[in-house]
């Protein structure tokens, strides 16, 4: 069994910052990618960033410069820095990992809202 549990979420004014977390647990043996989604309500579930294990990153265009995606191996822990946050950020964040050769695994969620 793998968990992902996320923290960090809260309230924030619009232009302020939150940091989240997610630590991975469990039958662990290697963690390749490494990403966060968000859910707003009413809408599909979006991907925000994903890091690889060497490091690489990609980021959706609504995020490009103001969030910032990181990861420790040592600690199966990804890292989502989000700066300038704006009330459309609003939304439930999960961080998924993928395992080598044992699949996807998600997160509960942790909510993220910004006030204008």
């Amino acid at each position: 069994q793998v968990q992902l549990v996320e923290s960090g979420g809260g309230l924030v004014q619009a232009g302020g910052s939150l940091r989240l977390s997610c630590a991975a647990s469990g039958s662990i043996f290697i963690i390749n990618t490494m990403a966060w989604y968000r859910q707003a309500p009413g809408k599909q579930r979006e991907n925000v960033a994903l890091i690889t294990r060497g490091g690489s990153t990609n980021y959706a265009d609504s995020v490009k410069g103001r969030f910032t995606i990181s990861r420790d191996n040592a600690k199966n822990t990804v890292y989502l820095q989000m700066n300038s946050l704006k009330p459309e950020d609003t939304a439930v964040y999960y961080c998924t990992a993928n395992l080598i050769g044992s699949g996807d695994y998600w997160g509960q969620g942790t909510q993220v809202t910004v006030s204008s």
